[in-house]
């Protein structure tokens, strides 16, 4: 009894890619399916990883041992209680606190002129700040000078990023209407990620303020560093520290973990992204799926002369399979070189990091291999049971 020749993997190849080359132009737009939702769900994962590795450097560059003192908001009809004059210097008397510095908010405001209606503010707060703030912030100056002990007397005024681009302003010695008298604008700073209320804010020095701005003195807002160690430890005891008299009045946070919280967030929308790029592969499976029957229907004769040439159910089958997984790899393939491209770009173009997690490549291949296997099991099936009689007559 003659005995059905034994398909090795390389004739199995062979075959189903002799099946895809005799119509590349199907094959293409199958494939191309797949290769978006592979390229989409990279993509989600590699911007997410890529903004998480931005937020990551960025603290290790910034530092999470800062701390955020300010008054607590105000409950049941109590109203806010400031803090001392004293609490920078009570603060600073704590063993692991590295640095404190304060800002205070002052009852003036800033113009571009005089001429501009009392209430347009843009939202720019004027604020009281103690010459070693940037540091202790993490803040730099974009363009001019900061704050010393020769400015910070004298009507010279730094804004925020945000400040000088609503007044419209950049260059050092423009003056502006602040308080009622013209200051001249010394600097510039840069955006500053863990006090960003500094970016709508307009700095003058603390004398000056008490001088010219009616400033009491009393800090609104003191800034921490601590021993990165002892972080907790310090959050726990700095309120009774900053306000001996109501402790409780005292709010502390800890501006890191804002970011941290954003990213949180993006990821939950990362997430509903990568759950509509999973969708993409999926329709991009149908459509290997619907390839596949039509190629079993056009392909009748080819599947009947070789059932009369002694081929067998399984061979069929395993033909069929394995065209349909080469037709997802392709896709798979290229979806993961789209999606790694994507990534690339916008991390480039955002200046972050760029990462994209060997896992995501490895699932975006696994699963064209099952959305292959899925896809073509039907088809194949079909091919095997059509009986060579059948399928000869059909042509």
């Amino acid at each position: 009894m003659l005995r059905p020749a034994r398909l090795g993997p390389r004739d199995l190849v062979r075959l189903g890619g002799t099946g895809l080359r005799t119509r590349p132009l199907r094959v293409f737009l199958s494939a191309l399916g797949v290769a978006i939702g592979v390229a989409a769900m990279i993509a989600v994962v590699g911007i997410s990883a890529s903004g998480q590795a931005e937020v990551d450097r960025r603290l290790d560059r910034l530092g999470t041992n800062l701390l955020r003192v300010e008054p607590a908001p105000p409950q049941g009809g109590e109203k806010r209680t400031p803090l001392p004059e004293e609490a920078v210097a009570m603060v600073r008397r704590l063993p692991p606190v590295l640095r404190a510095e304060s800002t205070g908010l002052t009852e003036a405001r800033v113009y571009r002129n005089q001429d501009i209606p009392v209430g347009r503010t843009g939202g720019i707060d004027v604020v009281a700040a103690s010459p070693g703030l940037l540091p202790a912030v993490g803040a730099s100056v974009r363009g001019g000078r900061w704050l010393d002990e020769a400015t910070e007397g004298a009507p010279a005024v730094v804004l925020g990023a945000q400040a000088a681009r609503r007044l419209d302003v950049e260059a050092p010695g423009t003056r502006l209407w602040l308080g009622g008298r013209w200051f001249s604008l010394i600097g510039v700073l840069d955006p500053v990620p863990l006090a960003p209320e500094l970016d709508r804010s307009a700095l003058v020095g603390v004398p000056a303020a008490e001088k010219v701005l009616d400033h009491d003195g009393r800090p609104t807002t003191v800034y921490i560093r601590a021993d990165d160690r002892q972080v907790a430890g310090v959050r726990a005891v700095v309120a009774a520290a900053a306000n001996p008299a109501k402790p409780s009045g005292v709010l502390i946070s800890r501006p890191s973990d804002a970011l941290a919280a954003r990213d949180a967030t993006e990821s939950a929308l990362n997430g509903l992204l990568l759950g509509l790029g999973g969708v993409a592969l999926l329709v991009g499976g149908v459509g290997v799926g619907n390839t596949m029957v039509i190629s079993v229907l056009e392909r009748r004769s080819e599947i009947g002369l070789r059932r009369a040439l002694g081929a067998t159910r399984g061979q069929i089958r395993t033909q069929f399979v394995t065209e349909s997984l080469l037709l997802s790899v392709l896709g798979g393939i290229a979806g993961t070189v789209l999606g790694t491209l994507i990534t690339g770009g916008y991390a480039v173009l955002r200046e972050w990091p760029v990462v994209v997690p060997p896992w995501a490549s490895a699932a975006g291949t696994g699963s064209t291999l099952l959305i292959g296997a899925l896809a073509g099991l039907y088809p194949a099936v079909r091919a095997s049971r059509l009986a060579p009689t059948d399928a000869l007559a059909g042509t």
